[in-house]
């Protein structure tokens, strides 16, 4: 069966009785529905998180045969919790971009699943849309600034930064010219349209601690600069109120279940490898306030979300990881080992030692920042023990231990051993985690490093235009901030054709981007775009519903 009819076949517990097995009194909850909820901020512990094993699950990098990173986290859960352990998954929320483009869903798969499925995949509470908003509400009060020769502030059109989003992939959006039609429209500029994963509102949301913090943030979004040359803020126009407002409920995670009727929050989208990749620090925070053992994950592989979790959402939270979880798979490892994907069903023992050479990247990279991970070898049909064995041999013999996950055919029972593992991990408490690098660094410091130890670039080019950049950022105090590198998610270079591996390449930066509000500045590395395109054959053409209202074709 397919993702969505597994998932179709199972009813969905009350979301008040998913709330008693966190010890969440039903009058706190605010539903969605019979089956979702958003969940007050006041059930935050700081006392108690204290005491509460973080874990973060990451992966290789990505390929066509597909790792299950979120499948494991799910499922991981559920071996947990079939172990007696009070355990919870905190993921991130779906992007309709991937969805409706070619990566699909993003709420496990098979029988490591999270439902409502449709819901969470769609619309779910809303928070897209609500973030989308807040984003335009200020593109429209930017422009309107302009128009208005407001009294605030008289910002310079050619200065402005800000774009406009959409929750969806369109390459047609990315450079436009707004305001055209005569003076009464208002005065034409350039212009352009981000993914909302990549909106800085995204971003601040994720990073907010509170909601006065997320409107403290929101004030500080940096526009363009005045007609003087000086820097101008969202607060500056008085828009930071109007945005927080519409995100009153936005900031409240969200409270679903999976399969076998255990709590799952999810809160917050941002990708990757555009954004910083990880769910909001209010969800963490809040799913370890609720458990002993909290599972979250990072977007694609560790040298993107992973990183980012540790050098950016950790080191803002204060939070210290306890564990980390990198997810391979048999076939992907052998298409980093050159095999086509039509070949990847047949063993191919050469092939799996060649492409190991990128686990063994993304290992020694966890360790970097002091962690020793457990490797979770995510389990498909045509996988054979010899191809099992050796993965499992190649993995022991650097030090690293190396589990089965069959979750997705099996649920939690199929992470037993994987849940065994992990605890064993976390009661060893060998885990001692420091950054990468340390935020008195000067802006390039930091990007190199990130591209000499994680990536392992020769070098690092800044182009005159990143150069420009760094002098604005110079200038505006930001120097400080920590760095959260937009790359290509295929490679650890920036060729997503240069799998397993690659030595001997260099990093272009070719603009840096601004995130003040979110606290970061986004180096953008060679032809990465913030606002994807549709492939040629996207998944929205699968999708259908019939006339009782039933979803098909999600995956």
């Amino acid at each position: 069966m397919t993702d969505i009819e597994i998932a179709q076949q199972y009813n969905a517990e009350k979301i008040q009785i998913i709330g008693e097995k966190l010890g969440i009194e039903a009058d706190l909850l605010h539903p969605f529905g019979k089956d979702k909820a958003k969940l007050p901020l006041t059930l935050i512990d700081e006392e108690r998180l204290k005491k509460t094993k973080l874990v973060l699950v990451s992966a290789i990098s990505p390929t066509p045969a597909g790792e299950g990173k979120t499948t494991t986290t799910i499922g991981l859960n559920e071996g947990l919790r079939k172990i007696g352990k009070n355990s919870i998954a905190v993921l991130r929320e779906p992007s309709l971009g991937p969805v409706f483009g070619m990566k699909g869903g993003a709420t496990g798969g098979g029988y490591a699943q999270v439902i409502p499925m449709e819901d969470i995949n769609l619309n779910f509470t809303g928070d897209f849309g609500l973030i989308e908003k807040a984003n335009n509400l200020l593109s429209a009060m930017i422009d309107n600034c302009i128009q208005s020769k407001s009294p605030l502030v008289h910002i310079d059109p050619r200065t402005v930064k800000w774009k406009r989003v959409i929750d969806m992939n369109d390459r047609a959006l990315r450079n436009i010219v707004v305001a055209l039609g005569g003076k009464q429209n208002g005065f034409p500029r350039e212009d352009g349209f981000n993914i909302t994963a990549a909106s800085e509102i995204m971003a601040i949301l994720c990073m907010a601690k509170d909601f006065a913090d997320l409107k403290n943030r929101l004030g500080n979004i940096y526009i363009g600069n005045d007609f003087e040359n000086k820097p101008v803020y969202a607060k500056d126009i008085k828009a930071h109120g109007a945005m927080a407002a519409l995100l009153k409920d936005t900031i409240m995670p969200n409270l679903v279940q999976s399969l076998e009727g255990n709590p799952v929050i999810i809160h917050g989208g941002p990708f990757a490898n555009i954004a910083q990749g990880t769910n909001t620090i209010i969800a963490t925070k809040m799913g370890m306030s609720l458990s002993d053992i909290t599972v979250t994950e990072a977007g694609f592989a560790f040298d993107l979300g992973g990183e980012k979790f540790l050098d950016i959402k950790c080191r803002e939270a204060g939070l210290k990881p306890d564990a980390v979880v990198l997810v391979a798979t048999v076939r992907a490892l052998k298409y980093h080992g050159g095999i086509a994907k039509e070949e990847l069903s047949n063993e191919n023992l050469e092939a799996l030692e060649r492409g190991a050479a990128n686990l063994k990247r993304h290992i020694e990279n966890v360790q970097k920042f002091g962690i020793t991970p457990l490797v979770a070898i995510n389990n498909f049909p045509a996988d054979t023990q010899a191809e099992i064995n050796l993965l499992k041999s190649i993995c022991s013999d650097i030090g690293v231990k190396a589990e089965l996950s069959e979750v997705w055919a099996k649920g939690g029972e199929g992470a037993i051993d994987l849940a065994n593992a992990l605890v064993a991990a976390l009661e060893e408490g060998k885990a001692d985690f420091k950054p990468i690098y340390e935020l008195n660094a000067t802006p390039e410091e930091k990007i190199e490093k990130v591209a000499k130890e994680i990536y392992r670039a020769d070098q690092v080019i800044f182009t005159k235009k990143a150069k420009r950049d760094l002098a604005l950022i110079k200038k505006l105090g930001l120097e400080s901030l920590p760095v959260c590198i937009a790359k290509t998610q295929y490679s650890f270079s920036e060729d997503p054709k240069a799998l397993g591996a690659p030595l001997g390449f260099d990093i272009t930066i070719r603009t840096i981007e601004i995130a003040a509000g979110a606290g970061f500045i986004v180096p953008i590395v060679g032809d990465m775009m913030r606002m994807p395109g549709l492939p040629g054959r996207p998944a929205a053409e699968n999708i259908d519903i019939d006339d009782q209202g039933n979803i098909s074709g999600l995956f």
